[in-house]
């Protein structure tokens, strides 16, 4: 299969691009110099904005992952995140559209629950409190147009919960806190927002490649929350890293600086849909998850 992969040098994208080279695929990658290299990697990457992709160029397609996107929840400048992340979705679904496309899977994101209690369920109510959150929904709301105008084509969104694992190291402050926590504690005890109770449904990156490869096989549209369907406090993510690092660091509070109504202190989905529409169940807990990684080398250098 031809497969265009947007955002394909990100986090997740470049993991899913990987994986589609390595099962042989025709992989054309939408990227940033500015995030994570490729060595080895067989198919093209296209090293400019979506919008300013040559069509023309990439011709006919069968499937569409779609993964680019503004995912900073800091950013605040409204009509630079809907453009990134809604316009450019709209560009891209009509160009699948148009040149052959039957498969798009997308990412959306568990952003769209807001601070509304879990579990979060698909059909449930959305309450976004920022601007990646809303333009999110909005691409979910065009999804399911799209699909109904094009029933030709499967349209499948993935909201993921919090995705870790290697690949994310470049992302920053933005890296999940399981590899932000690993990097403090290389040098000290890891700081907390009190008391540390907050809690993440949290999703390794090797069973999101996993939910996308399912996802491409559907052959119906669907909108399914992407998690691991358990909580971890970050409390334990520090207990789980004190063990995979064979360290003893102690943690140490800080105030919280973000409000009660802007802050997600606690996520967790029903992933009883995409078990049962596309037979997706997680095989890696917290636990074995953060053993990976480590493994992996991309947590911390096995070396230090």
């Amino acid at each position: 299969m031809r497969i265009l992969v947007t955002g394909g040098t990100g986090f997740v994208g470049s993991n899913i691009a990987n994986a589609l080279a390595r099962e042989g695929h025709d992989v054309w990658v939408t990227g940033s110099m500015h995030e994570r290299p490729l060595p080895g990697f067989e198919g093209k990457i296209l090293y400019t904005g979506i919008m300013g992709i040559d069509w023309d160029r990439v011709g006919q397609i069968d499937a569409v992952l779609h993964q680019g996107a503004i995912s900073d929840t800091r950013v605040h400048d409204r009509a630079e995140m809907l453009r990134a992340n809604f316009e450019t979705s709209k560009a891209v679904f009509e160009y699948a559209a148009g040149h052959g496309c039957k498969h798009i899977v997308y990412a959306s994101s568990t952003a769209v629950y807001g601070v509304l209690p879990p579990l979060y369920k698909e059909d449930g109510p959305v309450a976004p409190v920022n601007v990646y959150g809303e333009s999110k929904v909005l691409v979910d709301e065009y999804a399911k147009t799209f699909a109904q105008a094009h029933p030709d084509i499967a349209v499948v969104g993935l909201r993921y919960c919090n995705v870790y694992g290697p690949g994310e190291a470049y992302k920053g402050k933005t890296s999940t806190m399981i590899y932000q926590f690993a990097q403090q504690m290389l040098k000290g005890n890891p700081k907390l927002f009190e008391h540390g109770e907050q809690r993440r449904d949290y999703i390794y990156i090797k069973d999101v490649v996993r939910a996308n490869m399912l996802a491409l096989e559907a052959k119906t549209s669907g909108l399914f929350n992407c998690g691991s369907g358990t909580a971890t406090t970050f409390n334990d993510i520090v207990v789980l890293l004190n063990q995979t690092l064979s360290l003893n660091r102690m943690s140490e509070y800080i105030p919280n600086p973000y409000s009660a109504s802007e802050y997600q202190s606690y996520t967790q989905c029903d992933i009883s849909q995409i078990q049962e529409k596309l037979g997706f169940t997680p095989s890696y807990d917290i636990a074995s998850g953060i053993k990976d990684y480590f493994e992996s080398g991309e947590l911390v250098d096995k070396n230090r």
